[in-house]
């Protein structure tokens, strides 16, 4: 009983400083958009929901939620569309994770009007929070035979473009 005492303010803080850093997470939206954007869990929440399947290393299929990256980068101000011509169809989304992990994406593969590809920005996995060691959001991209791109602790999205 005197160990638990002991403890369990030690659990109480170190659960309140991570919830603390989460409810200070920003999504950061960067680069060569109109409108960079600093996106918290709650932004987040309010946008339009979507969901995708992941199989991970065992074979188990997971069901993640979350908000389209697409819609991210229209909020942000990425050309989409009709704009994706000429120099824009040279745009890139450079996706970022806190322990240095980069993963990489044409802006034309993630728009609607050119590909079906379903890659979100999610929050859940089967309904439930991501892990404190995966979260708090992570990349998911559907149908991808390796989910190599599907990355974990996001931290930012960032738009570039080939220079000539």
């Amino acid at each position: 009983m005197i160990i638990l005492k002991k403890i369990l303010p030690l659990i109480l803080l170190l659960t309140s400083g991570w919830m603390f850093c989460q409810s200070d997470f920003r999504l950061k939206v960067i680069g060569e958009v109109s409108r960079p954007l600093e996106l918290s869990l709650s932004d987040l929440s309010k946008m339009p929901r979507k969901e995708a399947s992941l199989k991970d290393k065992d074979g188990s299929i997971h069901i993640y939620k979350g908000v389209s990256v697409s819609d991210i980068l229209a909020k942000a101000g990425a050309p989409s569309g009709k704009e994706l011509h000429g120099e824009n169809i040279s745009k890139y989304l450079l996706a970022k994770c806190t322990d240095g992990y980069q993963v990489l994406f044409s802006l034309a593969e993630l728009d609607a009007s050119i590909a079906d590809k379903n890659v979100i920005v999610a929050d859940t996995v089967d309904g439930k929070p991501l892990p404190e060691t995966k979260g708090p959001l992570r990349l998911i991209a559907e149908g991808e035979k390796k989910p190599a791109r599907s990355s974990y602790q996001l931290e930012s999205l960032s738009i570039g473009q080939i220079k000539k």
